[in-house]
């Protein structure tokens, strides 16, 4: 798809510090299209809470017209802070009430971009929409694009937030638009339910960072630990990770250093990890100097839990163990089943210490390299093709039935 108009809303802003899909879809977009990249809108709630952050602050310039909300990234890809204060309404019981403000809300977002889209020439644009759930529900009736597209990274439904109104409005929003696509085959066959016109187009991942590292002649290596170090990188929440089984892999086997790379919430600052000798905290730290930890370590883990929040989950964070040619276990999920070539999975304590001592007896150069080619095969650029596809398939369809 080349010379077509995009405008993207979702979840996460550009000025986010987290790695984020849509940024790297965006990206890539970008490469061959026009691109505007919608934030979402300041809601009042945030701009309360948060007056004193520095986006937020941001933000209210925009709002008081003291500074231009419209940025150029580079040559075709712009991002726009919106100049509109929207109402906060997830804390709003289902019904009536809801809807009205939602609706609302969506107006006066649209009505807050409208001139920037035209004002761009971005005409008969096609609509990637990042699982925005309720501020862009009503945005194809408003924006009437080209063609929509919704994108499912996450089942969002699963955490309390979205629960609440996102059980009855994302099925909605996946079937009012012209094709959903989703970066993991399980949450592909949910938008199936809702939508047949839903593919899944794979997930990419961005090495750049872990390229740089591997390009330093003498990498520097942490010392700190003797003997066999189990590593995880992320950030450390009892929603998506297993406390026991970390807890129980760590006492069974004292001789390993379990190492956690990460911040953590308060499930695992209050945990008994904590009075373990072996079991190391490292906290957060630098995004610069993730590769120096993953490379520290023998072997790579990812004890997630199982649940309606990680079954569906893409494990971006196991392509970073990979690229880095690390022997790497994690728990059994549907998602993992495309891994399982290059990883070990595991259930349970016995099933990640056996995992865990096989990894370590049989490691070799080639399996390093099979790793790390797997790892490479998994880019934005093929992603981004599959949605191109996808859509191009659609449109196909539309022509025909017309």
């Amino acid at each position: 798809m080349k010379n077509q108009n995009i405008i993207i809303v979702g979840q996460q802003p550009w000025d986010t510090e987290i790695g984020s899909n849509c940024k790297n879809i965006a990206l890539e977009f970008s490469k061959q299209n026009r691109v505007l990249y919608i934030n979402p809108p300041l809601d009042r709630i945030s701009k309360i809470r948060h007056a004193h952050d520095k986006k937020v602050q941001k933000r209210i310039s925009v709002i008081r017209g003291r500074q231009s909300g419209l940025e150029e990234i580079s040559p075709g890809l712009f991002t726009l802070y919106p100049d509109c204060l929207i109402e906060s309404v997830n804390w709003l019981p289902r019904g009536f009430i809801f809807k009205t403000i939602n609706r609302l809300n969506n107006k006066r977002f649209y009505r807050s971009v409208q001139s920037v889209i035209e004002s761009l020439g971005f005409k008969d644009a096609i609509l990637f929409n990042d699982g925005d759930m309720f501020r862009s529900f009503y945005l194809t009736e408003l924006l009437e694009p080209a063609a929509s597209i919704y994108y499912s990274r996450d089942n969002m439904i699963a955490t309390a937030y979205y629960r609440k109104h996102g059980l009855a409005l994302e099925p909605l929003l996946i079937a009012k638009h012209d094709l959903c696509v989703a970066n993991s085959e399980y949450l592909a066959a949910y938008c199936r339910k809702y939508n047949p016109n839903s593919a899944y187009v794979g997930q990419g991942c961005d090495f750049s960072l872990f390229d740089d590292f591997l390009r330093q002649s003498a990498p520097v290596l942490p010392s700190k630990f003797s003997g066999t170090v189990i590593g995880y990188v992320g950030v450390l929440t009892s929603a998506r990770l297993d406390i026991s089984l970390i807890e129980g892999i760590a006492k069974q086997r004292p001789e390993w250093n379990i190492v956690l790379v990460g911040p953590e919430d308060a499930d695992f600052m209050s945990s008994e990890l904590h009075k373990l000798a072996n079991v190391h905290f490292m906290g957060a730290r630098p995004t610069d100097e993730l590769p120096m930890h993953i490379n520290g370590f023998d072997i790579c883990f990812n004890p997630q839990l199982v649940n309606d929040l990680t079954i569906g989950n893409y494990p971006r964070k196991i392509d970073e163990y990979l690229v880095m040619g690390k022997p790497t276990i994690a728990t059994a999920t549907p998602s993992m089943q495309a891994f399982k070539e290059h990883v070990c999975l595991a259930e349970g304590v016995e099933g990640y210490i056996a995992g865990i001592e096989i990894l370590l007896g049989s490691n070799t150069a080639e399996k390093v390299g099979r790793r790390v080619a797997f790892a490479r095969s998994h880019s934005w650029e093929k992603s981004v093709q599959e949605i191109y596809d996808a859509l191009a398939l659609v449109i196909k369809k539309k022509r025909s039935a017309s």
